[in-house]
């Protein structure tokens, strides 16, 4: 397993270092030093973590659906002319950014602020190492 330094634990989980040594203290994470003699996290512990973790607020929505991925957010950008326009939400930690025509922002009543929920269904995820390696 992939073993995370405590200051890119931190960086993934959004949290302070001290935290992070806090959790591995408190046994919510294990630590071991690396072959450099840091101290690190596993990483499948560390993801597991991190989903357990996160809290999107729930979508009120609850319309039937076949897209698993949905992001509920806060309004943070609009940009539109005549025809199109770019919406930009922030949900969570995630900046989601969608393009669709001017007349929807008006119809469904988008606002700086507002809340909304990006549903995303792909055909294509395209999955990037640190390594520079893509998988599709």
């Amino acid at each position: 397993m992939p073993q995370i330094r405590i200051s890119e634990a931190a960086r993934f989980l959004g949290v302070s270092d001290d935290t992070v040594r806090r959790w591995t203290e408190n046994g919510t994470l294990t630590a071991r030093k690396d072959p450099a003699g840091r101290l690190a996290v596993d990483g499948l512990e560390l993801a597991t973590l991190a989903r357990d973790q996160s809290h999107f607020p729930d979508d009120r929505s609850r319309a039937a659906s076949s897209a698993r991925n949905r992001f509920v957010g806060l309004v943070t950008g609009i940009t539109a002319d005549k025809v199109m326009a770019q919406v930009e939400l922030q949900c969570g930690p995630f900046r989601v950014v969608s393009l669709m025509s001017s007349e929807a922002v008006r119809d469904l009543g988008l606002e700086l602020g507002s809340v909304a929920t990006a549903v995303v269904k792909a055909t294509t995820v395209i999955i990037e190492t640190p390594q520079g390696k893509s998988v599709i």
